[in-house]
């Protein structure tokens, strides 16, 4: 068993920069990045850190071997080399999943044959039986095979890092946490920062600033697959969690608010906060966009509703416009704003200082980022109502611009 493993975390196009930040903060070795994936090099005390403190990748994966393989035979003789006796129990479960692209095995379920037949006579030989029950914990194989080269890996996440584990539901078409923790950190949300949302859905873009802020580690309420793992003592699991449960830091001056039309969406987002342990730090309430007045300190960070949460593109481009009318009426610290639509800049009325390409899923959208007080098109300001926000920033605790009497 080496006493430095090589891992990969793939993660989404434009996560690269924020992730690579993250792996040098926990102290990864050796990083390299390539588009939508980082490599690094670390112990298992390192599996347990990357798995529980990552918030803008998709999962952690150990890298077993990379050879060239365009017939069968070479496919076989490239697993079967690996050591798995060393890393897996004779009853273990390990089923194979993976993805052929412009290779000549193109057959992605031959290969997961031939794999799984590479697997199972190496560890009959290793621990000298003839019987496989895997009836065991699971470990799960995944390989990539892209112009003929293959990549053998074992995942230690198990359930995408996206699921934190405090959204037990959603709206349609959620930003994912991962994504939305990337946009946090390009906003620069810190310790002391105002954050703001007029579109929040079920809560996503603020509780990941929250954790953020509050430097919550994002695996704390979840399991990974490599909790059963052999090789990962669970000595170095309860160290690694005591370590991100102290490096926690509550007593900040973070504030969110939130704000969505629907009462339904505003419900679910102060519920998740509870479950993400940030309910104290983000507020929500109903309310329409017509009516936003972001502070001047504030970072807004928001998904405006497109595609899915919107019936029509005519209703997205008025939502995008009234957001631009209301950010030129009130103007603050700074407006990161991620949508599918790609005419937002031109229906928001101001080109963005930088946009940068990302994915929601598989959706492609850009961020548009304005780092300044913007300077809008000339046209009609829309008045402000008399009641709705005043631009007041809060005490902790209180719940913001509709505060109930």
């Amino acid at each position: 068993m080496p006493a430095k493993f090589e891992l990969i975390a793939p993660c989404f196009f434009g996560c690269e920069s924020t992730a690579n930040f993250e792996l040098r903060r926990i102290g990864a070795e050796d990083i390299r990045v390539s588009d939508g994936r980082l490599t690094f090099k670390g112990g298992a005390d390192m599996i347990a850190a990357a798995n529980l403190n990552l918030r803008t990748v998709e999962r952690v994966m150990l890298l077993l071997n990379t050879y060239t393989a365009t017939t069968f035979d070479e496919l076989f003789d490239g697993v079967y080399s690996i050591h798995w006796e060393e890393l897996l129990p004779a009853d273990a479960a390990f089923p194979v999943t993976g993805s052929s692209l412009n290779s000549q095995l193109s057959s992605v379920p031959a290969c997961q044959s031939i794999i799984k037949k590479a697997v199972v006579k190496r560890l009959m030989q290793g621990h000298r039986t003839t019987s496989l029950p895997e009836t065991g914990a699971e470990y799960k194989i995944r390989f990539m095979l892209r112009k003929n080269v293959c990549e053998i890996m074992l995942d230690t996440t198990g359930d995408g890092l996206h699921k934190r584990g405090y959204r037990r539901n959603s709206m349609e078409a959620p930003i994912r946490e991962t994504l939305a923790a990337t946009i946090a950190d390009l906003g620069r949300v810190r310790r002391d920062s105002l954050v703001e949302d007029p579109f929040c859905g079920s809560g996503t873009l603020l509780i990941e600033a929250a954790q953020k802020a509050m430097n919550i580690a994002p695996g704390l309420k979840r399991r990974f697959a490599a909790e059963r793992y052999s090789f990962v003592p669970a000595a170095i699991w309860a160290e690694q969690r005591q370590k991100a449960l102290a490096d926690s830091k509550l007593d900040v001056g973070f504030e969110a608010f939130g704000y969505d039309i629907d009462p339904a969406a505003v419900a679910l987002a102060n519920a998740n906060a509870k479950l993400a342990g940030v309910e104290k730090r983000c507020h929500f309430e109903v309310a329409d966009v017509a009516d936003f007045a972001a502070r001047s300190e504030a970072i807004v960070l928001t998904n405006p509703p497109y595609g899915e949460r919107m019936s029509t593109i005519e209703g997205a481009a008025k939502l995008a416009r009234t957001l631009g009318q209301q950010m030129e009426a009130h103007p603050c610290a700074g407006v990161y704003a991620i949508t599918a639509d790609m005419d937002f800049e031109h229906h928001y009325g101001k080109r963005a200082n930088k946009r940068r390409k990302m994915y929601n899923g598989m959706i492609p959208c850009q961020l548009y980022m304005y780092y300044n007080a913007p300077k809008f098109e000339n046209r009609p300001a829309k008045p402000m109502p008399k009641s709705g926000f005043d631009g007041k920033r809060t005490q902790p605790g209180h719940t913001g611009r509709f505060e109930k009497k």
